[in-house]
């Protein structure tokens, strides 16, 4: 239903915030989020160098445990509540989901079965790359990359 694949990456510096929210409060933390690294960017005269994500750490929908935030040329330094951090390099499996925010679960499943049919295993941590921009598209044609680092099974 969803196109999945495995692709390698390197090691990526980011800027980012981590927080825990129930589900139905992500869109007003993750508003919060990107407006201050966008912000503070911009104080450091940088830019993103790619679209926001956010690294889910649970799937705990009460009190998710997120880090969101934009990947950058090169380490700068945190400030405050703003960490610098990478997002290490390796292998990757990734689903292309297209559809409303809310409706991903699907994708999720399917990556899982994925991952298992190539014979790898996901580490336990989900990233969710916006490809696209809420406000400029609507909801069925939201483009979210969801991506599992994974090694080999055995």
């Amino acid at each position: 239903m969803y196109p999945c694949e495995l692709q390698e990456h390197p090691v990526r510096p980011i800027l980012s915030i981590r927080f825990r929210s129930p589900v139905q409060d992500l869109p007003t933390h993750f508003g919060r989020v990107w407006g201050s690294l966008m912000e503070y960017l911009g104080t450091l005269g940088e830019h993103p160098t790619g679209a926001p994500f956010a690294t889910y750490y649970n799937m705990d929908m009460q009190d998710l445990d997120i880090e969101a935030g934009f990947p950058v040329a090169r380490p700068l330094p945190g400030r405050g509540e703003i960490q610098a951090s990478e997002i290490p390099g390796g292998m990757f499996a990734v689903c292309h989901y297209t559809g409303p925010y809310n409706q991903v679960g699907p994708a999720y499943e399917e990556l899982t079965q994925f991952v298992q049919q190539q014979g790898y295993i996901p580490s336990g941590v989900a990233y969710e790359w916006y490809l696209n921009d809420p406000a400029a598209v609507p909801p069925q044609e939201l483009k979210t990359d969801v991506v599992f680092p994974v090694s080999r099974a055995g």
